[in-house]
């Protein structure tokens, strides 16, 4: 696992198998895919420069110089290791020599930034969008948040602000002597055009202006010379913090009366299409995001989820499964068509949700998900989940999110290998060509990828197919070495383009049996998170399909070609090091909510598929196996195996489970603390035992976005739920022994990770 991260550190890249096999029936039996997990924007280690001038690409394929390019010294030429084309260094290169190298030809700069000299620099752009339908309570949480969150900004950040209910405002910010909004109304889908004719951008409503006055105005909003139609909804954050504040101030609940027995006429979709539309006007092909807030579900005009009367209940999984969710599709196809079109814009749609109801999560996904849109669930705007995680979006300092706009993603690769795609945030750009696989895997039939927003834990997980030709097997001899290149393109928060591009290389292996080879390469985390995110994307876009039958079968067939036993003899069965812990985090798959939707909301169901295909490997393996820690008076805090064994009367454990952080008090311990015992002087060491579990959670819940939510319980407690429902029931109510003493069970049917390694032992060895 050591030398995973250290490859991490270095490229910000891990791979299913370090080593692959040469042949495309050989990784079939592989069973795991051949894929790579990568963070384009992980944060640089301090002794990395970023290079102040643009990369020199190859005049062929267009990959960018790395390390491993071969070098004529003499005629100062570089041949590109992808497509072997032989290419001039340009005038400024010709000082080099073996002894004065240029930082992106050394080893430590395989992943190298550029940012290219610019005069421009692009101010970043908010565009709140705020749900009035809310109770008084729910809407001072919401303002009180926003107005902490304009002070953050920086001076030269562009604001706009829309607010909805059962009408959308779109309020102009230029006019401080007396407040003005544009008014739709919300029962039915506008077109683009409607929308910029009625706030005076379309061409049309710009015709009275003389031609010199009329340049682009992308090129306005770059140049700082803004034109009065952007200049009335879109102003610099120093320049309209006051009518903000007093716009934020005066907002009222949303007028329009509500009958008994009916939901608010809430015109989500309306809204964000006007947001969309404002934008594409305003600031096209420039780094800006819509923050959508929303506190409850969408009742009227395109996006609608559910009925407006009380009585007409929001779809649950049984209902899409059986297909009687009457708003469903419809939403979708909305939404889609929302998505491609700040796709082309290259805008997010960052998504708030704070309700005890659902809201529509499931149905924005695809528009959060292909625009790499934040997304937060809580239950109240007062949550400190929703507070804490909004304020981190602002923030500087260690923790700050690195946010970064407007991207593109470009993929690489030796003749031998092809792409078949991408599950993660970014949307295909159909850029085709002959490293395109006819095996599609998400987003595929593409080499490239818009990535509307990124930050510095925005990973994708990239899956590879291999070549077979008669013209390859040569290049595929074992040993042999094949090149990745990973370019991102994108704009830094300082407005300006920055280009990054990661180079790897790995080897074929030979074809052979036992797959020793194989094995030591074998990172059984990065193969559990690319078997989550493929079970998740093949439940949401395959009917019928069964996720535990699925994983238990590709189990079986992993366990048949890399274990070591003798044949139909259970007992004899082992594995390598190098696979021990995947049947446990297999086990762990198959029981997490993004297999198992039982309790969960179609809402709930889509928040936690997409942070587990946005996040880097480690967070996502917390999500499928959280992390137990015990605390006790005995020693030091130390891990523990997520087991109800670990349950004991006298011990603290915290609980990681990515989404929550739960600190659990045994019983003796609870006692002891009501008792007061901690507030006494002789009793300063159980006063420290209870403090170091809560200190270590907030910890957790300081570096991660969005912020999980704190759970402190006891034993025997209602909330103790939150972490038996995580552990393995290894003694539950009908096993033959019971609990040791002080110890617990588990109210559940059930197996146990034993029963599950003893059955997939006898069903791998099986002649």
């Amino acid at each position: 696992m050591a030398h995973f991260a250290q490859q991490e550190a270095q490229d910000f890249v891990r791979f299913t198998f370090d080593k692959w096999p040469s042949s495309k029936i050989e990784a079939s039996k592989c069973v795991v895919p051949m894929a790579a997990v990568y963070t384009p924007l992980h944060r640089f280690s301090a002794e990395k420069q970023t290079l102040p001038y643009p990369p020199l690409r190859c005049r062929t394929c267009s990959a960018l110089l790395c390390p491993y390019v071969q070098i004529d010294y003499v005629g100062k030429l570089w041949v590109c290791p992808f497509c072997f084309q032989r290419n001039h260094f340009p005038q400024h290169y010709h000082h080099m020599n073996e002894n004065n190298l240029p930082p992106e030809l050394f080893q430590m700069y395989s992943t190298v930034e550029y940012a290219p000299p610019s005069e421009r620099a692009s101010p970043p752009v908010f565009l709140f969008v705020l749900d009035t339908c809310l109770i008084e309570e729910e809407l001072t949480f919401l303002k009180t948040a926003l107005q902490q969150a304009i002070e953050l900004l920086p001076e030269h950040a562009l604001v706009g602000l829309i607010t909805f209910g059962t009408q959308v405002h779109v309020h102009e910010l230029g006019s401080a002597d007396m407040p003005k909004a544009y008014v739709f109304r919300g029962s039915k889908e506008i077109s683009k055009e409607t929308i910029l004719d009625h706030l005076g951008l379309s061409p049309s409503g710009r015709a009275f202006q003389p031609k010199s006055q009329q340049p682009t105005l992308t090129a306005n909003v770059r140049d700082g010379t803004f034109v009065s139609s952007v200049k009335r909804f879109l102003l610099p954050q120093a320049e309209c913090e006051y009518t903000l504040g007093a716009l934020l101030d005066d907002l009222q609940r949303d007028a329009w009366p509500v009958q008994p027995g009916h939901r608010p006429m809430r015109c989500t979709g309306t809204a964000l299409a006007v947001a969309a539309g404002l934008l594409g006007a305003c600031v096209p092909g420039t780094g800006a995001r819509i923050m959508a807030f929303l506190g409850g579900p969408c009742t009227e005009g395109p996006g609608t989820i559910v009925g407006k009367e009380l009585s007409d209940p929001i779809r649950s999984h049984k209902d899409l499964e059986k297909d009687t969710a009457p708003y469903y599709h419809k939403a979708i196809k909305f939404y889609q068509g929302l998505s491609k079109q700040l796709v082309d814009q290259g805008h997010v749609l960052d998504l708030f949700a704070c309700a005890l109801d659902q809201v529509g999560v499931a149905e924005i996904k695809v528009a959060v998900e292909r625009t790499g849109g934040l997304v937060v669930l809580a239950e109240s705007f007062g949550n400190p989940v929703f507070k804490e995680s909004f304020k981190r979006v602002f923030e500087g300092g260690e923790n700050a999110l690195g946010l970064a706009f407007n991207g593109t993603f470009e993929v690489l690769c030796s003749k031998d290998v092809k792409i078949q795609g991408i599950i993660g945030p970014c949307a295909s750009l159909e850029k085709k060509g002959p490293s395109c696989s006819e095996t599609v895997i998400g987003q595929g039939n593409s080499s490239a990828w818009k990535m509307c927003g990124l930050d510095s834990s925005t990973s994708l997980t990239i899956f590879f197919d291999i070549a077979t030709s008669d013209q390859s097997a040569a290049s595929q001899a074992p040993g042999r070495p094949f090149f990745l290149q990973f370019i991102t393109q994108y704009q830094h928060s300082d407005g300006k383009i920055r280009i990054r591009a990661t180079t790897v290389y790995r080897q074929w292996v030979e074809n052979i049996a036992n797959g020793e080879e194989l094995i030591s390469g074998f990172d059984q985390e990065t193969a559990a998170v690319v078997f989550a995110r493929l079970a998740s994307h093949k439940m949401e876009t395959e009917e019928e399909f069964d996720a535990t039958r699925w994983l238990d079968r590709s189990l079986i067939r992993l366990s048949s070609r890399f274990g070591h036993y003798i044949k139909d003899d259970p007992l004899s069965f082992r594995f390598d090091p190098e696979f021990a812990i995947f049947p446990q985090f297999m086990f762990n798959l198959r029981r997490s909510q993004f297999v198992q939707v039982f309790n969960n909301s179609p809402d709930e169901t889509a928040y936690f598929r997409m942070l587990l295909n946005r996040e880097n490997v480690t967070n996502s393996v917390v999500m499928i196996q959280p992390s137990l820690i015990t605390y006790s008076l005995q020693g030091p805090p130390e891990p523990a195996l997520l087991d109800v064994a670990a349950i004991a009367v006298d011990r603290i454990l915290l609980l990681d489970a990515y989404f929550s952080v739960v600190v659990f008090h045994g019983m003796n311990v609870a006692q002891w603390r009501n008792a007061g015992y901690q507030n006494q002087p002789e009793y300063q060491s159980f006063a420290q035992l209870l403090q170091a579990p809560i200190e270590d959670a907030n910890a957790i819940i300081a570096e991660r976005f969005p912020a999980p939510r704190l759970v402190v319980c006891d034993q025997h407690g209602s909330q103790a739920r939150f972490l038996l429902a995580k552990l393995n029931p290894s003694a539950t109510y009908n096993s033959a022994q019971g609990p040791p003493p002080g110890g617990d069970i588990i109210f559940t049917d059930d197996v146990s990770l034993q029963v599950f390694v003893e059955h997939l032992q006898r069903l791998a060895v099986q002649s």
